[in-house]
């Protein structure tokens, strides 16, 4: 479930926000129809709590704050958790701004400045400067280092290429790696002081930038949000360094997912259009020469058509979703499979329940017994199409795809199984309700 944006637009909302008063922003969402138990599912709260902080129960922590407004998809600036203005401004130590509330926890520096670099540092590779203002420095992490080869050779580069296929392959198998990848990826990096032939270190950067974008989408899978936007951070920045505007929009299209999931559609907007940009050479001349061009462009024209059907604007969304179709020629049948999904996932929000059906079923084909990760999202979705269509095959397809998350160290999917389990809610037996239970028991389970 996506808790509509606008909610924190409206005055009575955003005071309750400034002053922190939890209880004053759980009675807001009742007042538009989210229940005490949808409430608890977002937030990773009991019922009890809810119900306690509803009765007056003031919410101090700074952690549970954090989690309440990230589960909720509260602009954290709202509620003062963040360095960042509510109209975009960056406030660093120097400065001031006229927000609600200022920030209290240096803790939180970080954690904010890594979920907005990727978008800030984006138009800095492209043009060297910014459109969203200052972009913060970014300490790599402190991983062991070892010796490097005297020489740079194509076979130190493709043996990182190969080691990044095997990691990815056991990725989508299993979900999850994150710490194996990042730890690849960064000391993989280190490579990039060797000196070599400018082909064999163009090739490098390419592998490099791929490398940490799969970290980023790594941790992304995890539930680690700042520690991937950091890989993406670093794979824009790679990829900016030696010219490699493909890797750019990959890096993009991987970072514009998580605003997406966690409901900042305009983040997300911004990360798939500056995917497309990317394409653009600033002589304005074509790159048509590239056949990895349009599948790209059609892929972040379909992520647009996602954000915006979530947004409420159905129109928007349908255009991009037409426009993503005829630039569509899909290269493997990963991505044909991955596409089927996005398209599933645009009709059921759209309400296009038999569309929908027809794609995730198509998905779900596709991806048979392997990747088990994104089999298994494709599996959660269908079993929500199907639930929601009243249809009597739901049951067994939402115990199923519960089943196949359970067996995963991913928690992005196992987050997924929170919208099937608000669909079975809603239908009336104790088989349905039995569901609900396991889908949000397994949900909220970190691995």
């Amino acid at each position: 479930m996506i808790i509509d944006p606008g909610v924190w637009q409206q005055p009575e909302m955003r005071r309750a926000l400034a002053a922190r008063d939890v209880g004053a922003v759980y009675r807001g969402l009742r007042d538009v129809g989210i229940t005490q138990r949808q409430i608890a599912a977002l937030t990773g709260q009991s019922q009890s709590e809810v119900s306690e902080i509803l009765k007056g129960r003031r919410v101090m922590a700074y952690d549970v704050l954090a989690r309440i407004a990230e589960g909720l998809g509260i602009p954290r600036e709202r509620m003062g958790l963040s360095w960042w203005a509510a109209d975009g401004s960056y406030a660093g130590q120097d400065e001031t701004y006229a927000g609600e509330v200022t920030v209290s926890d240096p803790r939180e520096d970080d954690d904010e400045m890594r979920r907005r670099a990727v978008i800030l540092s984006a138009p800095v590779t492209l043009w060297g400067q910014s459109l969203f203002g200052k972009v913060p420095e970014l300490p790599a992490p402190d991983w062991l280092v070892g010796r490097l080869p005297s020489r740079l050779g194509m076979m130190h580069v493709e043996a990182t290429a190969d080691l990044l296929t095997q990691l990815r392959a056991l990725a989508r198998a299993w979900g999850g790696q994150s710490k194996v990848l990042g730890a690849v990826a960064t000391q993989s990096k280190r490579l990039l002081a060797v000196p070599g032939e400018d082909a064999t270190r163009a090739r490098l950067g390419s592998v490099l930038a791929e490398l940490h974008t799969e970290a980023g989408w790594s941790y992304f899978d995890s539930g680690d949000d700042d520690a991937a936007n950091y890989y993406y951070t670093q794979a824009t920045d790679i990829a900016g360094q030696f010219g490699d505007r493909y890797q750019i929009a990959h890096a993009l299209r991987h970072a514009g997912m998580l605003p997406l999931e966690r409901g900042r559609f305009d983040d997300s907007l911004k990360l798939f259009q500056l995917g497309q940009i990317s394409f653009m050479p600033l002589d304005g001349s074509s790159r048509g020469d590239d056949p990895r061009v349009a599948p790209m462009t059609a892929c972040l024209d379909s992520l647009q058509a996602r954000a915006l059907a979530r947004m409420g604007l159905p129109g928007q969304a349908k255009s991009k979703l037409a426009a993503a179709r005829d630039k569509w020629q899909a290269p493997d049948t990963f991505a044909q499979a991955d596409a089927d999904y996005r398209n599933a996932d645009i009709s059921l929000c759209l309400d296009q329940i038999d569309v929908a059906e027809q794609f995730a079923a198509l998905s779900v084909r596709a991806w048979g017994n392997r990747d088990r990760r994104p089999a298994a999202s494709a599996r959660i979705l269908l079993a929500t199409v199907h639930v929601r269509a009243g249809e009597p095959r739901g049951t067994q397809l939402a115990h199923n795809a519960i089943t196949a998350a359970t067996k995963l160290s991913s928690d992005r999917v196992r987050k997924r199984l929170l919208p099937l389990a608000d669909e079975l809610d809603v239908r009336r037996g104790g088989d349905y309700q039995e569901l609900a239970r396991m889908a949000r028991q397994v949900a909220t389970t970190r691995v």
